[in-house]
């Protein structure tokens, strides 16, 4: 027997659509491709098996068609297929942190333009960004394929063709360089980095997770089962080095955006990353906790720019 889940996420973004439980109804409704994936489990709830890529994929499809507007989306196999409730709330945090210096206000329109780094397949941050805030974005990976997927997901959804471009880095020692030109002026960065330092680190992390949410471990391939490229999962330095190279880089480009923003996954990192952008001068640091999925996160946000610099900056459709 089906019964009703009226618990609340509270751990998400008050402004979050997805605190309460899935409307597997509606979404079944939008998007008829998720119904061989939910059944109800011990507890008489209604879901799916999130150890299953091809149920998330379908769920994601689901909550796209039905909160966010967005008709036609796919990802390649192997491709990471990121959570919708965790990936939102990143978004909402930022809309607070530019409230901050524009009265209170949320900046929304065209005019906020933000900076996805590492954008995957998926190109996530930016749909969402610009289905909640109507902000501008461009999206930029170093996996060719990543950003050819990303412009077959603008070009099925004519909304985005305007909102979103894509930029590939052809270096991948580097993150802001190539990128950011002289001329660029970006209202934010955001990333979700690369949490490992090798391929076998995150094939180890990826089980535990299978086995955390099966109760038993599987023989499976866990990149397979879970999805994730080598380049969104892992890096040489991992992400401390990732994070850390983001920072030096981010100090070059000082004066042409107003929050530089990642997600750090491990607190033990958090010291080092401190010490790193108190070394390059940041003129404000801020530390925003969140929840990604089954674990706590947080995002570390920092400028270059004073306070009269940042309420001098323009939001010109807030």
């Amino acid at each position: 027997m089906k019964e009703t889940d009226n618990s609340e996420k509270n751990n998400l973004h008050p402004r979050n659509l997805h605190r309460s439980h899935y409307d597997f109804e509606l979404l079944i409704t939008n998007c008829p491709e998720l119904k061989p994936f939910v059944a109800i489990n011990i507890h008489g709830i209604e879901t799916i098996d999130f150890s299953n890529p091809l149920a998330v994929k379908a769920l994601n499809k689901a909550l796209l068609q039905t909160y966010y507007d967005i008709q036609d989306w796919d990802i390649p196999k192997n491709y990471l297929c990121p959570p919708i409730p965790g990936r939102t709330d990143y978004i909402h945090y930022l809309a607070d942190l530019l409230a901050e210096t524009n009265n209170g206000v949320i900046p929304q329109g065209s005019s906020v333009l933000g900076l996805d780094i590492g954008t995957g397949a998926n190109c996530i941050y930016p749909i969402l960004g610009n289905a909640i805030y109507d902000w501008s974005f461009v999206g930029t990976d170093i996996d060719e394929n990543a950003i050819e997927n990303c412009s077959k997901i603008i070009e099925a959804n004519p909304k985005l063709i305007d909102a979103i471009s894509l930029q590939q880095q052809t270096e991948a020692r580097f993150i802001f360089k190539n990128i950011i030109t002289p001329e660029d002026r970006f209202t934010f960065t955001m990333c979700n980095p690369p949490f490992h330092s090798s391929a076998e680190d995150a094939n180890q992390s990826t089980l535990r997770k299978i086995s955390n949410l099966t109760k038993e471990r599987k023989k499976t391939n866990p990149v397979l089962n879970f999805g994730g490229h080598n380049a969104e999962l892992w890096c040489d330095g991992g992400e401390i080095g990732f994070v850390t190279q983001m920072i030096y880089e981010s100090s070059k480009f000082a004066m042409q955006c107003l929050w530089f923003t990642t997600l750090v996954s491990k607190r033990e990192n958090l010291s080092s990353i401190y010490k790193t952008l108190n070394k390059v001068n940041a003129s404000s640091i801020k530390t925003i906790d969140m929840a990604q999925g089954q674990k706590t996160s947080r995002i570390i946000a920092w400028t270059f720019l004073s306070e009269s610099q940042q309420k001098a900056w323009k939001f010109e459709n807030s």
